[in-house]
């Protein structure tokens, strides 16, 4: 049973915890009759060993198997009885000992989610942000999906930047000796000993047109060429143009559309929608970057790391395109390791007053969302729904696919019961 709950701090509490003895006896003792039923003591029937005869045979056992039983057991039901939700496994503060027919007292320390007290979120502010379709949004929609209908068609003519140029290999040098086998290997490299600027160099030329060119090998390449320098040699082989379909009827036809007209309509109202979705995305974030200014949490070191953890994962994706809840971009640090520990704490204490008004508002997700979810994605990814779930499955994924459209859930809740407040207002 519970006998004090010390807090150490808001994320962290010590609590002491007493097992009666009766209690751990009445499991001890149901456990040695449960054992005598099936023991098979020579010279006594199943059952009918003295109990004594069990307890000298197998008395540590079984103690020491009701112990691993009984002690998770108590102490769930005292972080229950403390109201608790804890983050870690609870950690004994010091080592027990245990006697028969004798209580046995813990001292456990474990980390917890901080209790947000008079946590409000209705009737929240956010910016009125105008959303607009120009034509011009138009216009560059109608000019990518043209450019994704391209086909490239054998040409005799010079070359020009939008063509696409195959090369033979011819020839190599190696800078030092004589290498064949390297020689080879440079050969069947293909693609990655060609320079970045290869296209300027290559316009104005013409199929069967030879280029030279000289580059330096650098870690990526295999061992025998680290560090030295080879002068190559390709020969133009094929030259193809870039050809751009007509944005027409039979253009928009192609793209299951009536007719050109119905096809700007459907482009516009795709981006009033992915306008639209950014925006809220935005009001979100206002609502949220609020909520963390008006409700100061102290975060527990566990979450916080394994925050850091996942930031140094994508700290090369950019900011605005980091795991939702977004939380609005901070002032530059001078300190990088600063900056990055700042940010993990505003993730950390917005998804913890995420999943405050999530169960607040009696949130949930079913597996149906779930499945819809990842059909969505499929089509995104262009990959059957099976073969996503099955990486996330692989991955042990889903649960965090299910709490992103968790938080999700609930960040569509706190824009509904937002207040917009025009500019003029």
């Amino acid at each position: 049973m519970l006998k004090s709950v010390e807090d150490i701090n808001t994320t962290k509490k010590r609590l002491r915890i007493e097992i009666p003895s009766d209690v751990i006896e009445s499991e001890i003792k149901g456990s040695m009759e449960k054992l005598r039923q099936k023991a098979k003591i020579p010279g006594f029937r199943p059952g009918k060993a003295p109990i004594s005869l069990i307890e000298k045979r197998f008395g540590k056992e079984v103690e020491s198997e009701v112990l691993e039983k009984i002690i998770p057991e108590q102490l769930g039901s005292a972080i229950r009885e403390a109201s608790l939700t804890p983050i870690t496994m609870p950690a004994l503060d010091e080592e027990f000992q245990f006697t028969r027919n004798n209580p046995i007292t813990l001292s456990v320390t474990v980390e917890v989610v901080p209790k947000i007290e008079n946590l409000s979120y209705e009737n929240m502010t956010v910016k009125d942000i105008p959303v607009g379709v120009e034509e011009s949004d138009v216009e560059d929609t109608l000019k990518r999906l043209q450019n994704q209908k391209a086909v490239y068609e054998v040409a005799d003519k010079d070359i020009e930047m939008d063509d696409f140029v195959s090369f033979e290999f011819v020839d190599s040098e190696i800078e030092g000796k004589d290498m064949p086998a390297a020689k080879e290997m440079i050969s069947k490299m293909g693609n990655e000993i060609f320079p970045p600027d290869l296209m300027k160099r290559v316009i104005g030329k013409k199929k069967d047109d030879t280029i030279e060119f000289t580059t330096a090998f650098d870690e990526s390449k295999p061992k025998e060429l680290i560090g030295k320098t080879a002068h190559i040699k390709v020969r133009i082989s094929e030259v193809k143009k870039k050809s751009l379909p007509v944005i027409d009827d039979e253009f928009a036809k192609d793209l299951d559309c009536g007719n050109i007209a119905e096809l700007r309509e459907k482009v516009k109202e795709r981006i009033y929608e992915a306008k639209k979705e950014q925006v809220q995305k935005l009001q979100k974030a206002q609502i949220i970057n609020k909520l963390i200014e008006s409700n100061a949490l102290e975060v527990p070191e566990s979450l916080l790391q394994r925050e850091l953890d996942a930031i140094m994962m994508q700290k090369n994706i950019d900011a605005k395109e980091e795991a939702e809840p977004a939380v609005p971009e901070e002032k530059e640090e001078e300190d990088p390791q600063v900056k990055m520990r700042h940010r993990a704490t505003k993730n950390v204490q917005a998804s913890l007053i995420i999943d405050a008004i999530g169960q607040k508002e009696g949130v949930t997700v079913s597996d149906a969302e779930v499945d819809e979810k990842i059909s969505s994605l499929a089509k995104r990814f262009s990959a059957t729904p099976e073969s996503l779930r099955n990486f996330y499955q692989y991955r042990d994924g889903l649960e965090n696919l299910r709490h992103s459209i968790y938080e999700d859930k609930v960040l569509d809740i706190l824009l509904s019961k937002a207040v917009v407040e025009k500019e003029n207002e």
